[in-house]
């Protein structure tokens, strides 16, 4: 079958890095998964924002990821339910929420900078790696390269060995 997508170069590059991105995220759920980590991919740019930076408001994270405020509030919410963000009030301004790590979240912080982070690194390296040439040539070769071996196939496990 044509991969219409892949032979629509430019004019489907949008597509194409979404089709890319959401592959790399499934993967990385399933590292995540066999780690035993219970939230999204998606969902740990903010833990890292605010292990990086220290406590932040929505909009500061927002700027940090470049991604919008209502996703950043979504997410807080999402994860203040899990009890790994603590979610409160600024002084003298009660519309705006300044968001910090609690001490589940820095453990689960700790847990991925040792298990997650470099796994997924790693089989992210190996996946790249070899790539030189055109960018479309390299979205070929990092979706071939996918199809061919998932992330969780890819690099050393958490304990260091290789698959």
């Amino acid at each position: 079958m044509e991969d219409v997508i892949r032979n629509l170069g430019f004019l489907c590059l949008g597509s194409r890095l979404k089709r890319i991105g959401e592959r790399l995220q499934a993967d990385t759920q399933q590292i995540m998964d066999e780690v035993g980590v219970g939230i999204a991919p998606g969902q740990y740019p903010l833990l890292a924002a605010l292990d990086r930076l220290g406590p932040l408001t929505v909009g500061q994270l927002a700027d940090a990821l470049g991604v919008s405020q209502p996703g950043v509030t979504r997410s807080l919410s999402q994860l203040a339910a899990l009890d790994l963000v603590q979610i409160q009030s600024i002084p003298g301004d009660q519309r705006r929420k300044a968001a910090s790590l609690s001490t589940k979240g820095e453990r689960l912080i700790a847990q991925a900078k040792t298990e997650v982070w470099p796994r997924i690194e790693n089989a992210v390296i190996d996946l790249c790696g070899g790539l030189d040439g055109p960018l479309l040539a390299q979205l070929a070769a990092i979706e071939d390269g996918l199809a061919e071996r998932p992330l969780s196939q890819r690099g050393p496990d958490a304990s260091g060995k290789k698959p």
